[in-house]
């Protein structure tokens, strides 16, 4: 599954074109939603789904820690840092996303990152060199206090000597503050 950047730009275009009516309202002249606003930090699993087509850098399942720090007022930004860890190696991701409110608990967030991979020729779940990262996921608040969040991060040639992109998918439970 090897993707260009051009072609990830696009289909990322498309896909918010399409999807920005149903998620904003098209045309009607209700309020938007109150967006959620907590910070937190979790913990869960991640999955690396694809390798690089070389030898010590197959797919592999391990764990996360995440955090996000909403900007204070009205801004819908976040901060936000991962730790991706295997028993070999980890990479720390940190991130800047755009939330996009789907009601007062739940957003959906993209973003621009990179991954500062620990020991380069040892696989992680998001390659094994660092790489700029690319991040989509969903966050809600469901109970007070706790969060539960997944995403897909794309590493953008993050296998050395390949030039292959990584993909991984996370999800995991975390506590506001």
């Amino acid at each position: 599954m090897k993707l260009s950047l051009k072609t990830i730009s696009t289909l990322s275009a498309l896909s918010a074109l399409v999807l920005a009516p149903v998620f904003l309202g098209a045309g009607s002249a209700s309020a938007q939603p109150v967006r959620f606003t907590g910070s937190y930090v979790g913990a869960g699993v991640s999955q690396g789904v694809t390798n690089g087509g070389r030898g010590n850098d197959e797919a592999v399942f391990g764990g996360n820690i995440q955090g996000r720090f909403a900007a204070p007022g009205n801004v819908p930004v976040s901060v936000r840092g991962s730790v991706l860890f295997t028993g070999d190696n980890s990479a720390v991701i940190p991130s800047l996303t755009y939330d996009l409110p789907l009601n007062s608990k739940t957003n959906l967030y993209a973003g621009p990152g990179y991954s500062f991979v620990q020991n380069n020729n040892r696989t992680s779940q998001i390659g094994n060199k660092d790489s700029a990262v690319l991040t989509a996921g969903v966050e809600s608040q469901v109970a007070k206090g706790v969060v539960v969040y997944s995403d897909a991060k794309y590493g953008i040639n993050a296998f050395k000597g390949s030039g292959a992109g990584s993909l991984s998918v996370q999800a995991g439970v975390g506590i506001q503050f």
